[in-house]
């Protein structure tokens, strides 16, 4: 062999030494958790052979974990023009196009990794998952299925065929879906937590409290977990308990404006009125076009006797919601209260003419004109009143 050969064979033999041992350290540094020590590594190995795939891919993957899903699938994008047939690598930028919300890019790219990979069980439970964002549940449950029938002690399929299960309203196959998800992986508190829900909807509160419990004591900063288990306590009447699950779940995740009309909501049922109110204002604070949030303070408001603070909450839930027959109704029954009696005439009538079948308008509508002393309108509100009560 000449000189000038056997130096490129051994700076060839040195750079794979090099490129395979900055690949170990930058999986190593990213099972560790070393984000910006395994994208240094990567790198390093991508300007040592810029033509091989591998070190794009797990560039990639790190980039997804930090959040950088844009560079992520700038990096899958390269690892798949440098090895058009690579599954892998389509299925990982699907993952990324799934984490961005491109439900449909994703299951483009998953399909892509299926065709290469007929039998690729990660890919057809990944495109599950973005057929069921994207509503298509019978989809995510033939796609789970699948993954099922090539893995069969896959837990997370069951928990996601679960899932559409559940959205298609087959509670008892949800239910065993995610109790076989449970026996494959005892420690997946989701699992349980998605039991509980589905359990619940069944009417099963003891069941889906026990549930909740279980992911509680798996993953103790569930705030999701916290959150339903209190919603099934407000079921069963333990307001208190209730309250508490609320308050902690608020705790561990401050800013979840739901959370706070569920806490106002009990607060309310338990007669802390101005509690009730903090709690609504928080949740419009964090999300100012909630209509539910204005409704229930306005409810309150009226309760407490601040009329105006009422019907400027049954006005906001009208501005978010025109055809809401019911903020109509009840910012009629504020006006009432004020005798405004022509501006509850006029609330109750639009509540009509949006819900022409709507008893408890006509009802108030015949109480307002008996009080203003029109009797013929009045009985004829009743009597439509009765004609529509079912």
């Amino acid at each position: 062999m000449k000189k000038p050969q056997l130096l490129l064979s051994i700076l060839l033999v040195l750079t794979n030494q090099a490129f395979c041992g900055l690949l170990d350290d930058g999986n190593a540094k990213h099972a560790k958790g070393d984000l910006d020590g395994a994208i240094a590594d990567f790198t390093k190995a991508v300007e040592l052979k810029p033509d091989d795939n591998t070190a794009y891919n797990n560039r990639g993957g790190v980039k997804a974990d930090k959040g950088d899903l844009d560079g992520a699938i700038t990096d899958f994008t390269k690892a798949i023009e440098l090895k058009p047939n690579d599954a892998f690598a389509y299925n990982n930028r699907g993952n990324a196009k799934k984490a961005k919300g491109d439900y449909n890019g994703a299951i483009t790219d998953f399909t892509k990794a299926i065709e290469l990979e007929p039998n690729y069980a990660p890919a057809y439970n990944n495109r599950s998952i973005a057929e069921y964002s994207k509503n298509d549940f019978d989809g995510a449950i033939a796609d789970s299925t699948k993954t099922i029938e090539l893995k069969p002690d896959y837990a997370d399929a069951y928990d996601g065929r679960g899932n559409a299960e559940e959205a298609k309203g087959d509670l008892s196959g949800a239910i065993a879906d995610y109790t076989k998800a449970i026996e494959l992986k005892p420690d997946d508190a989701g699992a349980y937590n998605n039991r509980g829900t589905a359990e619940s909807s069944k009417g099963n509160l003891n069941g889906a409290i026990a549930d909740y419990t279980k992911a509680i004591e798996l993953r103790p900063a569930y705030a999701d977990a916290y959150k339903n288990r209190g919603y099934a306590m407000s079921l069963k009447g333990d307001l208190g308990e209730a309250i508490a699950d609320y308050s902690k779940a608020i705790e561990l995740k401050p800013n979840d404006a739901g959370i706070y009309i569920n806490r106002g909501n009990m607060k309310k049922a338990t007669g802390d009125l101005n509690g009730a109110i903090t709690d609504y204002t928080k949740s419009i604070e964090l999300k100012s076009d909630d209509a539910d949030a204005y409704n229930n303070r306005g409810i309150v408001k009226k309760a407490k006797g601040d009329l105006d603070g009422a019907i400027a909450d049954f006005t906001k839930v009208i501005e978010l919601k025109p055809v809401n027959a019911a903020a109509y109704v009840v910012r009629g029954n504020a006006k009432y209260g004020k005798r405004d009696l022509d501006g509850a005439i006029a609330d109750y009538t639009k509540a009509i003419e949006l819900k022409p079948d709507y008893a408890g308008a006509y009802n108030n509508r015949g109480l307002v004109k008996k009080a203003k002393g029109d009797l013929d309108g009045a009985n004829a509100d009743f009597t439509a009143a009765k004609e529509n009560t079912k």
